[in-house]
């Protein structure tokens, strides 16, 4: 076993013990030959004005409605003011260095987006979408023990950041841990019951993991 990967499967524990408890979090199985990689979740490319205000109280009222919404059509309403939320930084400086980081994704210069976001989350550590764009990356990278640390760090500060768990899922059945996948995609689930692609690969590792029901 590679320094590499063992340094990824000790990340995926501590992810893991910080979501769903140290019990589940204990082994970390060696991966099965991978599937083609699903992309992460991102934020949507048009997002409406952040509320002002104090905005934890405003956040956990989107959760609510979140979790409340008739459909998805509403779902997707509610969570593109929760984006909203995530993506305002508060900071001049911070909201620059993000609007550059999308021109160098979106030129596929995922070198200089990594440096960009290393600068923003030195600069403000705080800033929750710094720290998930990077595992976002990172991932993108097929990094997983990088983008794990800063999943770890987006959970940390906001366990219900569901793009977050969606790409903590994925990793571990980039490992061949459909089991714990499959919780981490259940809790994403209970954050926001409308979330796109994940009810479906609920569905295939339930049959995969716990057999078809009778």
């Amino acid at each position: 076993m590679s320094p590499r990967f063992l340094r990824s499967l000790i990340a995926a524990a501590a992810v893991l013990a910080l979501l769903v408890g140290p019990a589940s979090a204990q082994t970390i199985a060696p991966p099965n030959q991978p599937g083609k990689a699903i992309e992460p979740m991102q934020p949507p490319k048009d997002l409406p004005r952040a509320q002002q205000g104090d905005r934890g109280r405003n956040l956990d009222f989107l959760f609510g409605a979140l979790k409340a919404a008739p459909d998805a059509d509403t779902a997707k309403q509610v969570e593109a003011r929760i984006w909203a939320q995530w993506m305002a930084s508060g900071s001049d400086t911070a909201n620059l260095l993000m609007t550059r980081t999308k021109t160098a994704i979106e030129a596929n210069d995922l070198d200089l987006a990594i440096k960009l976001l290393d600068a923003l989350v030195q600069i403000k550590p705080d800033y929750v979408e710094a720290w998930n764009r990077r595992a976002t990356i990172h991932y993108m990278r097929k990094e997983f023990g990088q983008s794990l640390e800063d999943i770890r760090q987006v959970l940390s500060r906001e366990p219900r950041h569901f793009g977050a768990m969606s790409g903590l899922g994925m990793i571990l059945q980039e490992f061949g841990d459909d089991k714990r996948a499959l919780e981490v995609f259940r809790r994403a689930l209970e954050v926001h019951p409308n979330l796109p692609r994940i009810p479906d690969l609920v569905k295939t590792l339930s049959e995969k993991v716990e057999g078809r029901g009778i």
